[in-house]
């Protein structure tokens, strides 16, 4: 069987999973090219898109 093709990228990865701080990555979505960032610290987790000095979401293509 075909390995699925992961949809997203990690671009950037910063911080421990050892330290209060957590785990900062960006991530693209390689469908549509929007750019998230996603934050990991201890059981919690959040992501959310980034936005430009305009407020519209950061798009890499």
């Amino acid at each position: 069987m075909a390995k699925k093709e992961e949809r997203f990228e990690v671009t950037f990865r910063d911080g421990s999973w050892l330290k209060d701080e957590g785990i900062r990555q960006i991530l693209v979505d390689k469908k549509t090219g929007v750019n998230y960032l996603c934050w990991n610290s201890g059981f919690g987790a959040s992501i959310t898109p980034l936005l430009d000095s305009e407020g519209k979401v950061i798009v890499t293509k």
